[in-house]
């Protein structure tokens, strides 16, 4: 557990949204490289996936060099995708989930890695699936957001930058795990407490955590407050495949207690993917009926994005925020049993000005693609 500061820290939160054809790539780059630019100490790294176009990269990594030069410690963790399987006891190798593939366009992580410090994470078994970014031991960047130009211009997404010393060091302590032991595994072993900010003039508290080692306190976290909201319940996920998370809404729903004005959004070929695999896997086929409930339940909008082929755009609903109430929980993380393990991170944020901004997003995404 990390260390409370003395007295509150009263900054505010900046909060943007991506939409599916909403915004042009520069604009993410400019609020990202400004970001950077701010740094004077450190900026340490975890970052999943990241392709730009050559003049775009050229920036991003002109960000990098700039602060370089002017004395930054600058370190990176990434997402091996070439990592090799692990082979079991029996000589075989060992069992684990497909990792996802790259997308189309050029790669940025060959460049970064000959310009920064940087260390790959093995994605066996399980993914480094972070975005965020560190800087200074004072602030973090982080989201649903990788570096890529269809995330920044065809996905649905979210940022956030929270400017506090207390987030930052728990974030801190995960970024240290991961570049130490260079694996997905045992990382996110922390207990942050609530750091203390402002937002749209009220006191707003915000704490993270951490998969894999906080993995399913994530999804209990998550379906306690589904389980518990009052007022609002507004979810974007890319799938829904956390036991706990379906059987939460499916209480919900059989008990007819669902807030008015409850939507859910997600990928529809994603989530249809899932659970055509449930079907093949007798360990997993228990939630079929679960998911199959919510999705019949007039809750649902699906986004009808490009399946994966190579070459193809990558035009994903993507955003990962469940509002409950005045409680948001986002970040990396899918409300998924395979995000429990991966390395991800989350935000639970609580703040009714917050809820409220983010609410509007999600209901903005659900009516899009609710069907008519």
């Amino acid at each position: 557990m990390r260390p409370l500061l003395s007295r509150p820290v009263t900054y505010s939160i900046d909060l943007a949204f991506l939409t599916d054809g909403g915004q042009h790539a520069e604009t993410t780059l400019d609020r990202l490289v400004a970001y950077l630019d701010g740094a004077q100490q450190s900026l340490d790294v975890a970052i999943y996936d990241a392709h730009l176009a050559a003049d775009r990269a050229d920036r991003l990594l002109g960000a990098f060099a700039a602060a370089e030069a002017r004395g930054v410690q600058v370190r990176a963790v990434y997402n091996d995708l070439d990592a090799k399987p692990e082979i079991g006891a029996d000589g075989q190798p060992a069992p684990h989930f497909a990792k996802a593939m790259p997308p189309a366009g050029p790669s940025l992580l060959d460049r970064l890695t000959a310009s920064v410090p940087f260390k790959p994470i093995s994605g066996i078994p399980d993914l480094m699936h972070h975005k965020y970014v560190i800087r200074d031991r004072a602030a973090v960047w982080t989201g649903s957001t990788n570096w890529t130009d269809d995330s920044w211009t065809r996905q649905e997404n979210a940022i956030v930058v929270v400017p506090s010393a207390d987030l930052a060091a728990a974030y801190q302590v995960d970024f240290d795990q991961l570049w130490q032991g260079g694996q997905v595994e045992d990382t996110g072993n922390l207990d942050d407490e609530p750091a203390t900010l402002e937002y749209g003039g009220r006191p707003l508290a915000v704490r993270a955590l951490f998969s894999p080692a906080r993995g399913r306190a994530i999804s209990e976290l998550i379906a306690k407050h589904l389980t518990d909201a009052r007022t609002r319940i507004n979810l974007c996920s890319p799938v829904l495949t956390s036991g706990e998370i379906l059987q939460a809404l499916v209480d919900r729903i059989d008990a007819g207690s669902l807030p008015s004005g409850t939507t859910i959004a997600i990928d529809g070929p994603q989530m249809h993917g899932a659970i055509s695999q449930w079907k093949q896997n007798p360990h997993a086929s228990w939630k079929i009926p679960l998911a199959e409930q919510v999705l019949a339940s007039g809750l649902v909008a699906e986004k009808p994005s490009t399946p994966y082929a190579p070459g193809r755009v990558h035009d994903y609903m993507h955003a990962k925020m469940v509002v409950c109430d005045d409680v948001v929980v986002t970040g990396s993380f899918n409300c998924s049993r395979s995000g429990e393990m991966n390395a991800e991170n989350v935000l639970e944020v609580r703040n009714p000005q917050f809820a409220d901004e983010c609410t509007g997003f999600v209901t903005a995404v659900h009516a899009r693609y609710a069907k008519q």
